[in-house]
């Protein structure tokens, strides 16, 4: 989408989604050893007791990544719902989840029509809710 303002273009792109975490290590472990995303970076506990850590599959001036806050005491508060995570081997992506005991809330399924071969969805330890898809067209389709 791009909108005209003085004769030219302004461009957007997504750049992160902030979740609030009970823990902000626990998370970043999850995030990281499971999912195998990198982290970004991190800011030190700030004046308002916050902690946060940038966690993706790339640098943020390219890749939309996962804002991670500990200490909002929004962390108990119910998300109504999920961000999806594009992979390139479901099947043995979830083997291995099974194996961490990663928690399920839809089994690896082949879903008719659309542009995904296979789905699953899983929590991470704060709750929230992640789609992983295997993509028809490859992963960056």
């Amino acid at each position: 989408m791009s909108v005209q303002d003085n004769g030219g273009d302004i461009q957007f792109r997504f750049r992160h989604t902030m979740l609030p975490v009970a823990d902000l290590e626990r998370s970043v472990d999850f995030y990281t050893r499971i999912l195998g995303m990198q982290v970004l970076r991190r800011r030190g506990e700030r004046d308002d007791g916050r902690t946060i850590a940038y966690v993706g599959y790339g640098a943020e001036g390219t890749h939309p990544v996962l804002e991670l806050i500990a200490g909002t005491d929004d962390a108990d508060k119910p998300w109504a719902g999920h961000f999806a995570i594009a992979v390139s081997d479901l099947k043995a992506l979830c083997a291995s989840l099974e194996g961490e005991g990663v928690r399920f809330t839809r089994a690896l399924v082949a879903p008719e029509g659309g542009s995904n071969t296979l789905v699953a969805n899983i929590v991470d330890p704060d709750g929230f809710e992640i789609e992983l898809n295997q993509r028809r067209e490859g992963i960056f389709s």
